[in-house]
């Protein structure tokens, strides 16, 4: 998924001229939002290789490097999408906005309002399907979660945790659209913990000199490399899979796991120490991740992936493998609290330096009264 480009390009509504699809593939024409960078580019790449897509529309607010694809410049949130996407067969949805930089109204108004227009812009159009992508993070992680889920579990998330509000609407979006727009199918791809180029709370939760566990916990570890998505989004397209669709490596790993294999130590602290000092830290603006992001450190999240098993799909990466990619990723990167520091901060800061911002937000918070009771 890709975050939007702040300035779309002045040409933003010329397109490319339409390449001449060879007339002896049959498959479908795919149009992918969001198509210039992340998994987007990805996936349009993948694609337009296959010898069974027939062509790749690609939507984006720039041009991206794929070639062979039919590019139109706008945002998603443009009716004149409609057109774009007449003689489409699936629409790929993926231009989402879940930078944690990102101001959240305006990360919602986007992601909502394009996800809206996209919808109805393809009913419109004559799309027969629309694949869209939120995350496994919309199952909620709990206490009593089964491990693992069912994609027809319950959705249990809350409004909490960065972005997961906005993935919780497009859930919805996706259940009345097909009400609302008869002869529409959609199908919606949840991922587990996505590696391979994102940044997100989950990943910088590994750029910690300490790894934090809550007392009394029972975190259980699930990833999903980018490449893995990618080729369950193409089940989807092909339609060889349908329906509401969960991703990941088979099984999990547990925390003692994650600390043998990242080598990386534990730091553990009580439930109400390590909640009250992440909200207040988030409360004053010392870190990105709201308290509600802790929550997928604390508590399994873990997906079955039944539906593309039982379609033939099989996950290439393992977790372990996916974490090692993941450690690589981040390595040379250090984060305290979901907030990254420059190098010289990194070292002021050294191993206990996650203990000392999470137990020195309430001091910081003291100060800051003070402060302003002295005006």
């Amino acid at each position: 998924m890709s975050s939007p480009d702040p300035q779309v390009r002045a040409a933003r509504n010329l397109s490319s001229p339409p390449a001449s699809p060879s007339p002896a593939v049959r498959g479908p024409v795919v149009a992918v939002t969001g198509a210039a960078t992340g998994i987007g580019a990805l996936l349009t790449e993948r694609l337009a290789a296959s010898e069974e897509i027939r062509q790749v529309v690609a939507i984006d607010e720039r041009r991206g490097e794929c070639e062979e694809a039919r590019w139109h410049i706008l945002d998603v949130r443009d009716p004149a999408i409609a057109e774009k996407l007449r003689g489409a067969d699936v629409v790929v949805h993926l231009a989402l906005d879940l930078d944690l930089g990102s101001d959240p109204a305006a990360r919602t108004a986007y992601n909502v309002r394009g996800t809206q227009t996209v919808l109805t812009a393809a009913a419109a159009a004559g799309v027969h399907r629309v694949v869209l992508c939120t995350s496994a993070m919309v199952y909620g992680a709990l206490p009593d979660n089964e491990l693992p889920l069912s994609e027809d579990a319950e959705l249990r998330a809350t409004a909490d945790a960065t972005g997961v509000a906005d993935l919780l609407e497009i859930e919805r979006l996706a259940r009345r659209a097909p009400r609302a727009h008869p002869g529409l199918n959609v199908t919606v791809v949840r991922p587990a913990l996505l590696v391979g180029g994102t940044d997100t709370a989950l990943t910088r939760y590994f750029e910690s000199p300490r790894l934090l566990v809550v007392a009394d916990s029972r975190p259980a570890w699930q990833f999903c490399h980018v490449d893995d998505l990618c080729s369950a989004l193409e089940y989807a397209v092909l339609e060889k899979v349908d329906g509401e669709l969960a991703v990941g490596c088979d099984g999990w790993l547990e925390q003692e796991e994650v600390e043998e294999l990242s080598g990386i130590r534990r730091m553990e602290l009580p439930s109400a120490v390590a909640l009250g000092a992440a909200a207040r830290l988030h409360r004053i603006g010392l870190t990105p991740s709201p308290a509600g992001d802790l929550a997928y450190t604390m508590y399994p999240w873990v997906i079955s992936g039944s539906r593309l098993h039982s379609a033939g799909w099989r996950p290439r990466w393992t977790n372990e493998e996916v974490l090692a990619e993941l450690l690589a990723e981040v390595s040379g990167r250090h984060t305290v609290a979901g907030r990254r520091l420059g190098r010289k901060d990194a070292t002021a800061a050294g191993a206990a330096g996650a203990t000392v911002a999470l137990l020195g937000a309430a001091a910081v918070v003291r100060r800051a009264r003070k402060a302003r009771r002295r005006i």
